[in-house]
């Protein structure tokens, strides 16, 4: 028998887990190495976050895939791995071998450094976008934080980084915050390291997006990169202090620190680089896709890709247990990209051409929905945060 494994629950192993449960290998048994039982779909989180729907409802049953697909479920993070040795160590020290394994782990972020060491306090609440796993507690820490504010107060929210994610999130934390605590006044402004929002989109879809912050309130600050917190605030590369009460993270994705020492090949940030068949450089047998794995060349850290890589990677992770010869994966010219703006409307983003308007909001909560339908069965809509 084939061992199989699967290291975390990203969506791309979501159809690797879908495929092998449609059409099984005979010869391989297939483990899941998942913290949770249940992983979040980055498209529907910044929807959750503006309030627009519970948590459970942004979240992708691993559980259930795995049992449709016949695969044993490990909950528990990988601490490290030996490529070489084609071992994996849990965090609780078992360690497992495997004939094949798979890596979509996604991406966390380089924390900014602190310039204030003893009084913590004086800090800025600091929610930063990854990794997924992390952002419900802490998003919930930041909403009771806000119940206890006194009336008439005002909170300064400052968003460090200026891509979708960045936008995205602000507007929608505005949203929900706003709606929270009408009695509070809450601020926002978006630092950009580039000269313009949305790097590599159109001129289009940048002038709809700087439209979007403005109807929000937001002051956008171009070509300023935050560096580090400080008391009350942001600390640029300048050595401006931007005022912040709470900070939301989003820019800085590296690899994860406990890849570092597994014998793979990775790039600058720490990502494992992988050939066009997504099989990790100089490991046969090894694979990696989403977030995790540096494509040549580079691709944005977004969903949509570990989406496409998905199928693909079933069907080579099929070849590789059936010893057949690996297909390339091609990546989409372009991709289009849906960016909620916390006020039910939605902007498109496809190359040079960008549109805005409510009819898009529903057009991406269909297609969100869809998506995590599909890996689903029926669940209580009751339940859940």
């Amino acid at each position: 028998m084939i061992e199989l494994t699967l290291i975390g629950a990203g969506h791309a192993h979501a159809f690797v887990l879908e495929a092998f449960a449609r059409m099984p290998e005979p010869d391989v048994n297939l483990t899941v190495i998942s913290e949770s039982r249940l992983a979040a779909y980055s498209g529907s989180v910044p929807a959750w976050l503006a309030g627009q729907c519970r948590l459970r409802e942004t979240q992708i049953d691993v559980a259930g895939l795995c049992q449709r697909a016949g695969a044993r479920l490990i909950e528990q993070r990988a601490a490290h791995v030996n490529a070489a040795a084609r071992e994996i160590t849990l965090e609780s020290g078992e360690r497992l071998n495997f004939d094949l394994a798979s890596f979509n782990v996604g991406a966390t972020l380089r924390h900014p450094d602190t310039m204030q060491e003893q009084d913590d306090s004086a800090l800025p609440f600091m929610l930063a976008m990854r990794p997924l796993s992390a952002l419900a507690p802490r998003w919930q820490t930041l909403c009771a934080r806000v119940d206890a504010l006194p009336r008439e107060s005002v909170q300064r929210v400052v968003s460090v980084g200026g891509g979708a994610a960045g936008c995205e999130t602000l507007l929608a934390v505005l949203a929900e915050l706003r709606a929270r605590r009408p009695d509070v006044r809450f601020e926002g402004a978006l630092l950009s390291a580039d000269g313009a929002l949305l790097p590599g989109a159109g001129k289009l879809p940048r002038m709809l997006l700087g439209r979007a912050l403005r109807r929000a309130g937001v002051h956008v600050h171009s070509g300023i990169r935050g560096e580090a917190l400080t008391s009350g605030g942001v600390l640029s590369q300048h050595g401006d202090n931007i005022a912040a009460d709470i900070v939301l993270w989003a820019t800085g994705a590296v690899g994860h620190e406990w890849l570092s020492e597994s014998g793979l090949a990775r790039d600058r940030r720490g990502f494992i680089k992988v050939a066009p068949t997504l099989e990790a450089s100089g490991q046969q047998g090894i694979f990696a896709a989403g977030d995790c794995a540096a494509f040549e060349p580079a691709l944005p850290k977004a969903g949509v890709y570990a989406v496409r890589m998905g199928p693909h990677l079933a069907a080579n992770l099929r070849r590789a247990s059936r010893h057949e010869p690996l297909t390339a994966w091609q990546p989409p010219r372009r991709v289009l990209a849906l960016i909620g703006t916390g006020d039910g409307r939605a902007i498109a983003s496809y190359g040079a051409l960008g549109a805005s308007g409510k009819w898009l909001w529903r057009a991406k909560k269909r297609i969100d929905e869809r998506f995590i339908a599909r890996f689903n069965p029926p669940f209580d809509n009751g339940s859940g945060a």
